[in-house]
Parts: C-alpha cells; structure tokens; sequence
C-alpha cells in the first residue's frame, strides 16, 4: 500500500529492517515542507524518529540530486569540527521508493529561515552568526586528503567550471529569456579571476537555514543540504552566505535589505570577513565584487530549475513554483555587485 508521495510503506518497512540494526517498526512518513531539491522525510517509529532523503522522481538535470555525494560526504566528516547528522545507508535500488535514497540521523534543534533572526535577542544574533562563521571555517579547514574526498571535485579554475556548469543548467530549464540572466552570464564569463590555488571543501549552498542550532545554546549541531558540495574555491561559500545581506526582505527567500543590522547584533559583513579570515588564515577574501556576482548566479540558476521542475510536476513542494519568481531580481542583484 503506497502513501500520497507514491511509497509503499510495507515495501520500505521489510528493506529497512534487513539493512538498519535494531531497526523495527511500525512506520510512519511525514514530508518536510522545505527543501526544494531532494524530497526529505521523518521516518518515525515506537522507538526513534529517522530521516530520509530521496532523489525526486522524474526527469532530472544531468549531476543533479547527487543523494550519493551527500552520503558520501557526511560520512567523510564524522567526528570532524564539522557537525553533521550520522548517515546510516544508502540505498541505490531505484524499486524499493522508486528512486536512490538515504537514510541519516534525525537531529533536533532549531532552524532560522528568516537571517534578520526576529525571534532571537541581539546576543543570541550575533551567537547565530558567530556560529555560522565558525563553521564555514571548519568545513574549509577540513584536511582533504586525510578525509579521503581528494577525487570529490575537479581540478582547474573552479569559477570558470561553475560559470560554465550553471549556464548550461539554466539553459536546460530556461523557460523564457531574461535579459538581465543574459547580461550577468556574459559579464561573469569575461571577468572570471585569475585561479588563485586556493581549493577545499566547500559545502555550495551555505546559509544558516541549512544549519541546525541546539535550541538552548545555539551552538550549531547540524549542517545539511550537501549536494552541490564539492572541492572547490572556499570564498564561493563565503560569498553564497553574505549574498543575503544584499537581498530584499520580500523576496520568496528573505534577505537583510534595508534593515539596521547593527541594531540587530548581526555583524557587518566587514567584522564577518575578518572573522573568517581569522580562522582560516587567509590575508584577504580576493575580488569580492565577482564572488558576489557569482553567488547571485547559481542560486538564479538553481531557483530557475526549481521552477522547471514545477512546471513538469517534479518540484519536491508547492512553494517551488514560487521561487521561480526569485530568478530576474536575483540577476539584477548580481549585476549590482558586479559593478560594486
């Protein structure tokens, strides 16, 4: 007997108890309302509360949906400075729920949609970004090698190959011209910087509602949303994480806007930048005004193919439809840095 997402319960039941020890059930399945790329679910029983993390169904983008690098790449970071929930299996048999999945820790906590923090105190604000920078910090400091995630990416300019791989993940699920996404694309590919050697792992899509926070002392205990994580250039994360401060409040993804984030607690993104560095070891964050644009860019490119797939009935919830209306206002804000 399948539920509303198409799963047969009983089916999912018999496989997780023959790979999950000490696994029982009954079973019951409640679908996250966020996340708009891999369908997540809480797999509850008696006993504990599990999640699960899918592929959608459907036509997919070449390289999208990678539930297997997320797999692969939480286990690399057990028991590192970097938190993530325990991952427990990974299922590649597309006839047990129709596609790849799997199977981590659920972790409870907190987590902040809205980065002005309205629901916190100006210490717990400065906590949340604090926290935030500590660790983007970690993940770049991660030892590659010693990790074994030295094949997790490819050599060469890293903001060349992402130039080139969103653009053609835009025109896959491009569903009208935008001129202001035409101008950006032409802009970004003759300014990309001179490769500056500096490479690690980088998470790709950084914000801090990917990050879960202990509840009582904000500490985050939790980082999620690890498929477009790869070896890469450490400030595309830094850059993705202070794009927000750029972005209005009303947008389908909220951003800082015009509001007084010193009042707030919330740290200037000058303090910010020093503050990573410090942690890194680096003397500076390089062309700021392109890693902006950049930033800008692939989450333009990733709303957009949020949007295609509503449109083809594969989006993972009913807000995906709206983030397509993010894509034009994200290109003018990417052309805004670009000329920063």
């Amino acid at each position: 007997m399948k539920d509303e997402q198409g799963i047969d319960i009983s089916l999912l039941l018999d496989y997780l108890e023959e790979f999950l020890e000490n696994f029982h059930g009954p079973i019951s399945l409640y679908k996250f309302p966020r996340g708009q790329s891999n369908p997540t679910f809480r797999i509850d029983t008696p006993e504990q509360s599990l999640v699960l993390r899918r592929k959608p169904e459907g036509a997919l983008l070449r390289s999208a949906h990678a539930v297997d690098r997320e797999y692969r790449v939480m286990s690399a970071l057990a028991d590192t400075e970097v938190p993530v929930p325990q991952v427990y299996h990974l299922c590649t048999d597309n006839n047990i729920i129709g596609s790849w999945f799997y199977v981590m820790e659920y972790v409870e906590g907190s987590v902040f949609v809205d980065p002005a923090l309205p629901e916190l105190s100006v210490t717990q604000r400065n906590r949340i970004y604090d926290e935030g920078n500590r660790v983007l910090a970690a993940i770049h400091s991660i030892d590659i090698e010693l990790s074994g995630l030295e094949d997790f990416g490819s050599a060469g300019n890293y903001y060349e190959r992402q130039i080139n791989r969103w653009t053609k993940q835009y025109r896959s699920s491009e569903t009208q011209v935008l001129e202001s996404m035409e101008e950006l694309i032409n802009w970004l590919s003759k300014n990309v910087p001179v490769d500056d050697g500096k490479i690690s792992l980088i998470h790709g899509d950084f914000r801090l509602d990917n990050i879960i926070f202990d509840t009582q002392s904000l500490e985050a205990i939790g980082v999620l949303d690890w498929e477009l994580s790869t070896l890469g250039h450490p400030i595309a994360d830094l850059a993705y994480l202070c794009m927000q401060r750029r972005m209005e409040r009303d947008l389908v993804i909220p951003g800082l806007g015009k509001l007084n984030i010193a009042e707030l607690g919330i740290p200037s993104e000058e303090d910010f930048l020093k503050q990573y560095c410090a942690r890194t070891g680096f003397d500076e964050v390089g062309p700021w005004s392109f890693y902006l644009a950049c930033s800008f860019f692939r989450l333009a490119a990733i709303c957009q193919g949020v949007l295609k797939r509503a449109i083809d009935g594969n989006a993972s919830s009913a807000y995906g439809s709206e983030l397509g209306s993010m894509v034009e206002p994200l290109a003018r804000l990417g052309l805004k840095a670009a000329q920063n």
